[in-house]
């Protein structure tokens, strides 16, 4: 199985192009994991609600999110990351993520 990672606008590289180095590296393992494999391990993406999922990353004890979604099925659209400082998701984080997926939507509709 194949999947096509695609960044929607500039929100995802904003957040990536800040992390360290090594950050950087271990999500771009993470996202040789998401497309090549079938069954992508959990502790690397999940559903969050609606739709929506993450991608999780786990370095030198830090935990960053990039939320994301899938379009025509195999392409995972990433829109914006963040480092999660708690257990719970922050709602604003995952309202933002509804957001910006209604925007990519939106602009795919216009002719």
């Amino acid at each position: 199985m194949t999947r096509v990672l695609e960044v929607y606008k500039e929100y995802f590289w904003e957040f990536f192009n800040e992390l360290p180095t090594e950050v950087q590296e271990k999500i771009e393992y993470v996202f040789e994991i998401i497309i090549s494999v079938d069954q992508i391990p959990k502790k690397f993406f999940k559903h969050v609600v609606d739709g929506i999922y993450e991608i999780r990353v786990k370095r030198d004890g830090n935990i960053y999110r990039i939320f994301s979604f899938f379009d025509d099925g195999k392409l995972v659209i990433l829109l914006h990351g963040f480092q999660k400082k708690s257990q719970k998701l922050p709602s604003k984080e995952i309202k933002r993520a509804k957001k910006l997926r209604k925007m990519y939507y939106d602009e795919k509709e216009k002719p």
